[in-house]
């Protein structure tokens, strides 16, 4: 046989020949003037494949690993997420721990048992390894390898930098196993964190001026200066610019069946939380549908202060889009809920959970949940967790300097990156 034809049809020639030698099982030596080194033979012959190169198993799934902090979990993270899981067939997602964190970044608004409960409920998230490292080791990276079968690592197109400045992702890179997504913009936790101060600026102008700067600092600059004493419009810092086509992309895709029990529970659902995924959890036990209602912008103003909600429609009904136990929203939805709405939906129950900004409704004129209590298609689930939009924004306003710091410190730490390269990518 001939080896002129290159490498890839020696190898091809040679497997054949190997194979015309096995007998019972056993690959019998033989060498036929093709001067084969394993027989002792000084000729070169043909050379096998060698793993040089990472080879991915065939018939089994594409398995890929996204880590994050994941800390006030929002859209954006949900985004991501959903990204990475279209490079491969199953996600696996590490959290980082609160030790690595406060090391990396500073003190996490979210402790992990909350972080862990946002992620697995993320509907494009396959499987969950808690107290992930914030850097990629040769250890670490071993592991997800060998024991988690992953084929490949993602992470979005803004640098991760670690304190030394040096980047978290470049073992993977020089593997040859990193994958990179397109960041979404018009969100970060930082710039959240942001609205969350600014939702309390009129208390706070009347402290102290450095307070007063901490707000200007994350709203980058949108919006009305404190000194202005502007209203409450100027809060608004959101980039978020919706599009019908990212809609669909975390939405389910498919209605209920006609004979379906669709449960029904309304909310802001502001700055999408632990609490809020849990009682939806139980909502989506009692039925075979769940059906969200966001209420609007204006309607969370009106009950809840001119400063609220800090995420706006859109953003909110994403967020909860992005949620496993959530089957369809109601963009917009009513206060009340009127035989119209019950009718028009199939509704076959409507839940409110125990913990809730407002849970006087049934004493004050009014009350959005009448119809449906008089229906007697009204229940009252018992909250899993205490934890509501404004435990997340007294946590954010009672450390505020510690918060003041991590901002500092993250962008000391991409400013040392960005040094040492020639180029920039996108924030």
């Amino acid at each position: 046989m001939g080896f002129d034809a290159g490498p890839s049809e020696n190898a091809r020639s040679w497997a054949r020949f190997v194979a015309t030698c096995l007998v019972g099982g056993v690959v019998v030596a033989v060498g036929i003037g093709v001067g084969v080194s394993m027989l002792g033979s000084s000729e070169r012959g043909p050379r096998l494949p060698l793993p040089i190169r990472w080879r991915r198993k065939k018939n089994r799934p594409v398995r890929v690993y996204m880590d994050g902090c994941f800390d006030m979990m929002h859209y954006g993270h949900c985004n991501a997420l959903r990204q990475a899981r279209a490079l491969g067939d199953q996600l696996v997602v590490g959290v980082v721990s609160d030790a690595e964190i406060i090391v990396n970044k500073g003190p996490p608004v979210t402790p992990l048992n909350e972080r862990m409960i946002m992620v697995k409920a993320v509907k494009w998230v396959d499987e969950v390894i808690p107290d992930a490292p914030y850097a990629i080791t040769e250890e670490f990276m071993k592991k997800l390898f060998d024991e988690y079968d992953i084929d490949y690592i993602i992470h979005g197109d803004d640098p991760c930098v670690l304190p030394d400045g040096t980047d978290a992702y470049a073992l993977a890179k020089k593997a040859g196993r990193y994958k990179q997504i397109k960041r979404t913009e018009g969100v970060s936790s930082t710039d959240i964190v942001g609205r969350m101060l600014l939702c309390v600026r009129e208390r706070s102008v009347t402290e102290n001026r450095n307070h007063s700067s901490l707000q200007r600092q994350f709203s980058h600059g949108h919006g009305q200066k404190l000194e202005d004493g502007g209203s409450s419009s100027g809060t608004r810092v959101s980039h978020f610019l919706p599009t019908s086509r990212r809609i669909v992309q975390f939405s389910n895709g498919k209605g209920p069946q006609s004979d379906a029990r669709i449960i029904y529970i309304d909310g802001a659902f502001d700055l999408f939380h632990a609490g809020h995924v849990e009682i939806l959890r139980l909502a989506r036990e009692l039925g075979d549908f769940l059906l969200v209602g966001i209420h609007t912008d204006q309607t969370v103003s009106a009950s809840r202060g001119a400063h609220r909600p800090i995420m706006n429609l859109h953003e909110r009904s994403l967020s909860v889009l992005g949620c496993r136990y959530v089957d369809e929203v109601i963009i917009g939805a009513p206060w009340e809920i009127t035989k119209d709405v019950i009718t028009t939906f199939n509704i076959s129950l409507v839940v409110h959970g125990t913990v809730a900004e407002n849970n006087n409704f049934e004493k004050e004129t009014g009350n959005p949940y009448e119809v449906p209590i008089s229906m007697g298609i009204f229940k009252v689930l018992e909250s899993p967790l205490d934890i509501t939009t404004s435990t997340i924004i007294r946590r954010i306003v009672s450390n505020h300097e510690a918060y003041q710091k991590r901002n500092e410190k993250k962008a000391a730490s991409e400013k040392k990156y960005y040094e040492g390269k020639s180029y920039v990518t996108g924030d």
